[in-house]
């Protein structure tokens, strides 16, 4: 086996880590969870590189962009969760 054929490996054993720690219930692990599915993504990527497996990376950099856009929307909720603004009350006229 070529050394980035390897790399296959450690790509398997992250993502699986990563899917543990966002499936927790503890906000720090979800974090976690969230930086080793890029890593993850990362080295998928590196792998279907050399393996020319495009098909696979479109589908790392899809599920990246997936992961970038779920963490955003929930830095977003958490935010609301610790600064509430007042709403407008609603009148009947």
């Amino acid at each position: 086996m070529r050394l980035p054929d390897w790399i296959q490996w450690p790509a398997m054993a992250v993502t699986v880590l990563a899917a543990w720690y966002v499936a927790s219930t503890q906000s720090q692990r979800r974090r976690r969870g969230f930086w080793l599915y890029l890593l993850g993504n990362l080295l998928w990527i590196v792998w279907g590189l050399q393996a020319r497996a495009y098909a696979l990376i479109t589908l790392q950099v899809c599920l990246a962009a997936l992961n970038i856009r779920g963490e955003r929307k929930a830095s977003h909720i958490r935010s609301d969760a610790r600064n509430p603004t007042p709403r407008a009350s609603l009148k009947a006229d």
